[in-house]
């Protein structure tokens, strides 16, 4: 395993702002490894432990032209350390929305949502993307590092379900997970599936034969705010994928690892559970309210309502918002004071060199009243007062497929 005293200087900063996500971790507990960890050796993947998992953090390339390359072309990223889900039975729908704020009833078949696990004071427990299948059950991702959290729960819930006479059945999928990202995934795809990918717009999915590969759930979504791809794959087919992709002749397809996912999806403004949102914040705080379903709040019967719809109404005290700015970087945990420089305002969660900007993007959690894009703030960075602003996210306009 390689040492983050040998790594740049840079990259042992991205690990630190990802490390958030890792339960604690001792040098004598053994790492998992996906069904791709060879697969990475093999290409020269700089391996660190991430969630219990021996992960890539990057390739020969380096941090920042990956990102790049994902920002023009195309990046193959292994997930496969996310948690897979099927809920299946009568209730499965139910059974989930009881314990999450979206709406997954007036989901159409193949179609998916992003939402969050909520706890009875309205903090997330974890963020996920809840998939209908037309094959009559639900597709859950979530969170490597909340895997045990998550899975724990939903068998909680479930049994809780089961002694009330509903029919829900939970399975975890020992699959592969592989990310396709970037502008030229569509015509690197195209020629390894069955079906036109023009007819599979954002946050829907589809079971279908790849590159030969029968029975992968190919859902249109990715965290770096191109258009993509995420494949599931079974486990002993994964490398057969990872090759097929990377051989592509349409485009050059670069491997890339957690350092530019983690730029990537900064600049994209999504958030990463245990460092931007943890079950202190709520989904009206974390700028999430979106993810409530209209006919949820109606409702108001997901854990934490009474709270989340309260902050709905009057407001919360705090909410994440985006940062710009110059000079030293500003990570998670920097101190956002006021434009005068003399109040605390509130505290970032991330922040990183952005490679497409060239400046500083960041996001965190300050007063609700300065919230405003254009707000000028500053951060206190090595014993030093930076000049920001509050900004729009994302910070690079996202890209993903809807049909004209």
């Amino acid at each position: 395993m390689l040492s983050r005293t040998f790594l740049p200087r840079n990259v042992s900063n991205i690990i630190k702002g990802i490390a958030c996500q890792c339960r604690s971790y001792s040098q004598n507990e053994s790492l998992k490894k996906t069904c791709l960890y060879d697969y990475h050796v093999k290409n020269g993947g700089k391996m660190v432990p991430f969630a219990g998992w021996s992960m890539p953090v990057q390739y020969s390339e380096g941090i920042s032209e990956s990102h790049l390359h994902v920002r023009s072309e195309v990046g193959l990223f292994d997930v496969s350390h996310m948690l897979q889900t099927r809920v299946s039975g009568r209730d499965g729908v139910a059974f989930i929305e009881s314990m999450i704020v979206g709406d997954v009833g007036g989901l159409g078949d193949n179609q998916g949502t992003l939402s969050v696990f909520t706890n009875d004071r309205g903090g997330i427990l974890d963020d996920l993307i809840v998939s209908k299948t037309q094959e009559g059950y639900l597709y859950v991702v979530s969170n490597a590092g909340c895997a045990d959290k998550d899975y724990k729960n939903m068998q909680t819930q479930a049994e809780l379900c089961r002694k009330k006479g509903m029919d829900v059945e939970l399975e975890m999928i020992c699959n592969g997970l592989l990310a396709l990202q970037g502008p030229s995934m569509s015509k690197v795809l195209q020629e390894g599936v069955d079906f036109d990918l023009n007819t599979l717009p954002f946050m829907t999915n589809k079971m279908a034969t790849v590159f030969g590969i029968p029975e992968c759930r190919v859902t249109r979504c990715g965290y770096t705010g191109e258009d993509g791809v995420e494949i599931s794959v079974s486990a002993d087919r994964a490398e057969e994928l990872a090759s097929a992709l990377t051989g592509s002749s349409k485009a050059r397809v670069m491997l890339i690892g957690l350092g530019a996912r983690d730029t990537l999806r900064l600049e994209a403004g999504l958030c990463l559970y245990g460092s931007d949102i943890d079950e202190t914040t709520t989904p009206v705080e974390a700028s999430l309210t979106w993810t409530i379903g209209k006919r949820r709040r109606e409702e108001a019967n997901f854990p934490g309502a009474s709270i989340i719809l309260k902050q709905i109404k009057e407001k919360p005290q705090r909410r994440r918002v985006g940062f710009l700015s110059s000079g030293a970087p500003a990570r998670g945990h920097t101190k956002i004071y006021d434009e005068s420089g003399s109040k605390l305002i509130g505290e970032l969660t991330s922040g990183c060199p952005s490679p497409s900007l060239k400046e500083n993007v960041s996001m965190g959690y300050v007063k609700t009243s300065h919230t405003k894009n254009g707000t000028k703030v500053k951060f206190e960075v090595r014993k030093k007062m930076i000049d920001a602003v509050v900004s729009k996210m994302p910070f690079v306009p996202s890209n993903y497929f809807s049909p004209k």
